[in-house]
């Protein structure tokens, strides 16, 4: 590094001016720690990459089963999460110490000589690059973990709309089962009907031969054949007035 100064410039001035240069030179290779890690980072962002189009293609046209797909992404998801975790630091840290070098080389006011490259544009021709190299693997980091969540999201909602569909199915089955137990019910109300008209026609023929027997003149199979449509609509009527209480109850 070339530094012209003033013949007037002062010791402390030009002791500041150094200092600002070791700055520059410490904050530059601080900054330059991430592109290590980016080049690192890269072939398993691009490995990513191809499982997850993978993955969404097997999505598109349903090649994979929903398990084993949801397994897929959260191995997937899982490894870019560490990822990040991991590596979000040194980029953020890359990023500030790139915004420290910018910042002293502006404090540092240079005037271009003639056949002499500034230290500005040093920087600007090999560390920018390094810098642009690191912000593009942090962003494509990043995007990468908004594209899995979006898989995922399309996943659930693919799972969603089936188990909606199975609900649906059972729902159904549900209903027939209602209505044919709701069959069933009548049938068995009417042959209760007939079994408790039974039962009432038969105390009420013990009973007119017990008045027979008593010397009433009367012939208890005549009678008791008279009453059994009262009994039966009697019985009916009651058992009618049962269910309209039970329903009115619920």
């Amino acid at each position: 590094m070339l530094v012209y100064a003033a013949a007037h410039t002062s010791e402390t001035r030009v002791g500041r001016i150094a200092q600002r240069l070791l700055e520059v030179e410490t904050y530059r290779l601080m900054a330059l720690r991430g592109l290590p890690v980016a080049k690192t980072l890269g072939p398993e962002l691009a490995l990513a990459e191809a499982q997850l189009a993978q993955i969404t293609a097997d999505l598109e046209h349903s090649e994979r089963s929903d398990q084993a797909l949801l397994d897929a992404l959260v191995t997937l998801a899982a490894g870019v999460e560490k990822a990040i975790a991991q590596y979000s630091f040194r980029f953020s840290a890359s990023r500030a110490y790139h915004n420290l070098v910018e910042q002293r080389i502006a404090e540092l006011r240079e005037a271009p000589i003639p056949g002499t490259q500034t230290l500005g544009e040093f920087m600007r021709r090999r560390l920018a690059p390094a810098m642009a190299t690191v912000a593009a693997t942090e962003l494509r980091l990043n995007t990468l973990s908004e594209r899995v969540s979006r898989a995922s999201a399309l996943l659930r909602t693919r799972v969603d709309i089936a188990t909606e569909g199975q609900n649906q199915q059972l729902l159904e089955k549900l209903t027939r089962g209602q209505a044919m137990q709701l069959r069933l019910q009548s049938t068995v109300e009417g042959l209760s009907i007939a079994a408790i008209s039974y039962y009432i026609i038969s105390l009420l023929l013990y009973g007119a031969k017990a008045i027979e027997s008593a010397g009433v003149p009367i012939q208890p199979n005549i009678a008791v054949g008279a009453l059994i449509p009262v009994v039966l609509y009697g019985v009916w009527r009651t058992v009618r007035r049962i269910h309209q209480k039970l329903h009115a109850a619920e």
